[in-house]
């Protein structure tokens, strides 16, 4: 019986070093995927930070002149975001026909 009771107990020590060494791949895969979405987002992010800077600003005298042009700005930066993903199918599909 013993024999048995160890097989068991050396499957659940593999399973549970699998869930570790899973989760530990997960976290660095994590924060690579983090990393690299900061790299690519860093000219948005200063630009949205501007943006909340300029918000801050307004008053009640021009508040209606600084709606718009916020609602512009971030309208750019949609069309920009939106570009950049499409840029980044059709090279996809560039590649996968070749």
């Amino acid at each position: 019986m013993s024999k048995n009771n160890a097989r068991w107990m050396f499957a659940m020590a593999m399973v549970i070093i699998g869930f570790l060494v899973g989760i530990y791949l997960q976290d660095l895969k994590h924060r690579e995927s983090t990393e690299a979405a900061w790299k690519a987002n860093r000219f948005n992010v200063a630009r949205f930070n501007k943006i909340m800077r300029y918000t801050g600003e307004m008053n009640a005298e021009n508040w209606w002149a600084m709606r718009d042009s916020i609602g512009q700005q971030l309208d750019s930066l949609m069309i920009l975001r939106f570009r950049k993903e499409m840029d980044s199918l059709n090279a996809i599909k560039k590649n996968k026909k070749q």
